[in-house]
């Protein structure tokens, strides 16, 4: 039993339906939210594992199911959903990785007031997401994109009353914006170039062959066509997966609460970034035949990871809060997903995204954990000793640190890792990224073992520690599902990956396993650990006052890194100063040379008398006062819709949504 391309839209329509459940339900009812929530992701889940099943059996197949969405007078818009591999896996991935964090969060946010309408963001962000794989449509996927833009700013900003909270969620939002202004202007160029936004549409795609060579013509500045439509597409994966420069966002994420910050630095948000340059992957790779061009776009996003891989390593090492230590952790990974991309892997991309899935929403998950049970502490350096409290979230999380760290052989962060930095070492552009990269894998397994000791060895420092107890089944049992997928992907390690490049990209010769490369990437492992178990577990904290080793022999690097060498205040410095500045002299402006002109134009139409002019009170004034009248008249009646409240926004948007899906199910797609 399989599900065709014209049912895909059920994957994201279930998640969505459980928001409107959520929104309409009345406060008090968090029970039936979060049971509409987890009931319709493991719905999802059914549907895309028969998706699956459809893709596999045959793979090369590219299954879609195209519409007219309305018409333009010379054309019609037209959407559709796609159905390959890619699609599958990921859907697949989202529904189940999301179904654990939906579970996790009836225990974790329990007590809180707010909790229908958590689980009700939370569906409409699944919704979204799964939106954005099922789309054959660069428009749905961009439509979907901002929806998941939406649902990560509530999410993120749930806590509102604090105000670390509410700034994070309007830097995630305003960030993400300056690189979906890139997506917005390749989309466009690329619907006035080729005529459609849709990927396949039986050789009129513009992922197909003849769309394809006409990409690759060459603007004026010497770039193809493909190569500056690519790159600003490249620009909204910037800001969506946390590269470098916009990688400011994601670690002020972690002020959600802690199934959002694995929700989104894990399965979902973070990763829509990597899925959108693998889906548009034949467009990336269209100027690679041409040889007089200044650059290539996959040149760019390999650089690009490259830096971000290494930068997010270094600053992880001297974070002190734990969610902040996973999060630019993920950065580092996601840079590492972008590198492979770059080097002509997107399967080694897209299967590290698919192993990183699970062991860091087991890592986001298993902190969640120790903050719930430390009565919400969250610094490192305050907890310690909670391996003999927690001994489920101790086992778990440890098993998630040495798939992310890709300890050999039975986990499965080594074969994603490995596959690439072989990708990696054959390329042929640079060998700076995998320079990038090598030193990545030693910081990794340095800064999780510094994580390890501080968090769960020693002594409790803290009363919060003391005090700390293992939690209930409903927050235990989806770490243990995560550990147990964390190691037994590891444990199918050299067939499953083999297997995972046939299905992803038939025809296409699966790359030989390079055992030098697995033995130096074990040595430098091994270093990583060794180094972070020097300096941090022979010798264990005792006081959360004590300094860090690393501080203490370098106080002026410590507080760089620490202080994540000061992008933000750089931006302050340079974006923000300079958008005051022409904020100051637009208002100075509009009072010195608009209203002088308007000033210097009625003292002039007084004095000269002209057309009667001086006498216009009872005549034109009459007239466009009584025409104003009625336009504040009219702007009050609708200003009442204007509530200001954003559940209410959110409801009158998923109710539209549904009435537009029933009237495309119910036309037949007219």
């Amino acid at each position: 039993m399989t599900l065709a391309a014209q049912y895909l839209w059920l994957i994201p329509a279930l998640p969505l339906a459980a928001a409107v459940v959520g929104a309409l339900a009345p406060r008090s009812r968090r029970t039936l939210a979060a049971a509409a929530a987890i009931g319709a992701m493991v719905a999802s889940l059914l549907l895309a594992v028969l998706a699956l099943s459809g893709a596999l059996a045959d793979p090369a197949a590219h299954q879609v199911f195209n519409f007219n969405w309305f018409d333009l007078g010379h054309g019609a818009l037209r959407l559709g959903f796609l159905l390959d591999p890619l699609t599958a896996f990921m859907c697949v991935m989202v529904t189940f990785v999301g179904l654990l964090i939906f579970i996790f969060s009836t225990g974790y946010m329990k007590e809180d007031a707010n909790a229908k309408q958590f689980f009700c963001f939370l569906s409409l962000f699944a919704a979204a997401m799964l939106g954005l794989l099922v789309a054959n449509s660069l428009l749905l996927l961009f439509v979907c994109w901002e929806l998941v833009g939406l649902a990560s700013y509530l999410l993120i900003g749930f806590w509102f009353h604090k105000p670390a909270a509410a700034a994070a969620a309007k830097k995630a939002f305003i960030t993400t914006r300056i690189g979906d202004l890139g997506f917005l202007l390749g989309l466009l160029w690329l619907q006035d170039a080729q005529g459609t936004l849709l990927f396949y549409d039986g050789g009129a795609g513009f992922l197909e062959p003849a769309a394809l060579a006409n990409l690759s013509l060459l603007l004026p500045c010497g770039l193809a066509v493909s190569t500056a439509v690519g790159l600003l597409l490249f620009c909204g994966a910037i800001g969506k997966s946390g590269q470098f420069p916009l990688h400011v966002w994601l670690p002020d994420a972690m002020e959600g609460p802690t199934p959002v910050s694995a929700l989104i630095h894990a399965a979902t948000m973070v990763a829509a970034g990597v899925f959108l340059i693998a889906r548009v992957y034949p467009l990336m790779t269209a100027d690679q035949a041409l040889t007089n061009v200044p650059v290539h776009a996959l040149t760019v996003v390999a650089f690009i990871g490259a830096i971000t891989a290494l930068l997010g390593a270094v600053i992880a090492t001297a974070q002190n809060d734990i969610k902040r230590i996973l999060a630019f952790s993920t950065v580092s990974q996601l840079g590492y997903m972008m590198l492979a991309l770059g080097v002509g892997s997107w399967v080694a991309a897209i299967f590290h995204l698919l192993t990183h899935a699970f062991f860091k929403a087991l890592l986001f998950l298993g902190a969640g954990s120790v903050i719930h049970a430390a009565h919400h502490e969250q610094d490192i350096r305050q907890l310690g000793g909670l391996s003999k409290k927690m001994k489920v979230t101790y086992v778990t999380f440890a098993i998630g640190t040495m798939a992310l760290v890709g300890v050999p052989l039975f986990f499965s962060g080594f074969w994603s890792k490995e596959a690439i930095l072989h990708a990696a070492h054959g390329w042929e552009v640079s060998h700076l990224p995998f320079y990038a990269a090598v030193i990545g894998v030693v910081l990794t397994a340095f800064y999780n073992t510094r994580l390890m000791a501080e968090t769960f060895f020693g002594s409790p420092r803290s009363e919060n520690a003391a005090h700390a107890h293992e939690n209930g089944p409903a927050m235990t049992a989806p770490l243990a599902i995560l550990a147990f997928f964390a190691v037994g992907l590891g444990f199918l390690g050299t067939p499953y990956w083999p297997w995972l490049q046939e299905k992803l990209s038939p025809g296409l010769e699966p790359e030989p396993a390079s055992y030098g490369l697995m033995g130096l990437s074990t040595i430098l492992v091994a270093l990583g650990l060794g180094a972070g178990w020097a300096i941090y577990g022979r010798k264990l904290r005792q006081s959360a006052t004590a300094k860090d080793p690393l501080e203490t022999a370098s106080p002026s690097v410590f507080a760089a890194l620490a202080a994540r060498f000061g992008f933000d205040e750089l931006y302050a410095a340079t974006v923000g100063r300079a958008n005051l500045a022409f904020a100051a002299f637009s208002a100075g402006f509009d009072h010195w040379v608009l209203d002088g002109l308007i000033g210097f134009l009625l003292r002039l139409a007084r004095f000269t008398g002209v057309m009667g002019l001086e006498n216009d009170e009872d005549g034109l004034n009459a007239g466009f006062n009584a025409t104003s009248e009625k336009l504040r008249g009219a702007g009050q009646s609708y200003s009442k819709a204007q509530t200001g409240d954003a559940h209410g926004y959110l409801r009158v948007l998923a109710l539209a949504f549904v009435v537009l899906v029933l009237l495309v199910v119910l036309g037949g797609g007219r």
